[in-house]
């Protein structure tokens, strides 16, 4: 009777070594990595000459740091107040894209910081963060972040503006982000000189 108890206690702790391990923290390398991190994954790449050992060291290390992080829930109120300043920020673009693209960025830098996300002491910190989340979503926000002072054209500008948005709904939402149609503003050709 005391071998089948080591036995069922030898096999739970097997099995929760392997659900920590490998389905909670889940894969940590490789093809893992690019398929988790999506473009984020060739960005760094690229940042690292085409060095994927570099690259993947720096995206685990960003999961390690960041992949347990808990979103905080927004109340209705503050889920109201950032809606409304997304679209005062929108409709600025159309008189003044650059000061839009601050305000934007200003904006995704507060609504991740009330999600729980570190605020960190630079943009890149922030971003790394949000990357670990939302990869699909942080391109938006690290070029409105690079427009808004590089002297980019309005189309750029406003392409910027509508690929943050998706981090913003992301974001904004205790869920995947739908895709929203208020964009429509911005669609090509309209609102933009």
């Amino acid at each position: 009777m005391t071998t089948a108890i080591v036995i069922i206690v030898a096999v739970l702790v097997v099995a929760a070594a392997v659900y920590f391990f490998v389905i909670r923290r889940g894969p940590v390398g490789g093809r893992s990595l690019q398929s988790r991190f999506g473009p984020e994954y060739d960005r760094v790449v690229a940042r690292h000459g085409g060095d994927t050992k570099a690259a993947e060291q720096e995206l685990g290390e960003r999961v390690k740091l960041h992949g347990d992080l808990e979103k905080r829930p927004l109340t209705e109120a503050a889920r109201a107040e950032y809606t409304a300043r997304w679209a005062r920020t929108q409709e600025q673009f159309v008189d003044s894209p650059q000061q839009a693209l601050h305000e934007a960025d200003a904006l995704l830098a507060d609504l991740s910081r009330d999600r729980g996300f570190p605020a960190g002491e630079s943009f890149e910190e922030r971003a790394d963060a949000l990357s670990v989340h939302h990869p699909r979503h942080i391109d938006g926000y690290r070029r409105v972040h690079t427009a808004r002072s590089d002297g980019t054209g309005t189309e750029e500008m406003r392409e910027a503006f509508v690929d943050a948005r998706n981090l913003f709904d992301a974001l904004l939402a205790d869920g995947p982000a739908p895709r929203r149609q208020d964009n429509r503003q911005l669609t090509k050709g309209q609102g933009t000189s």
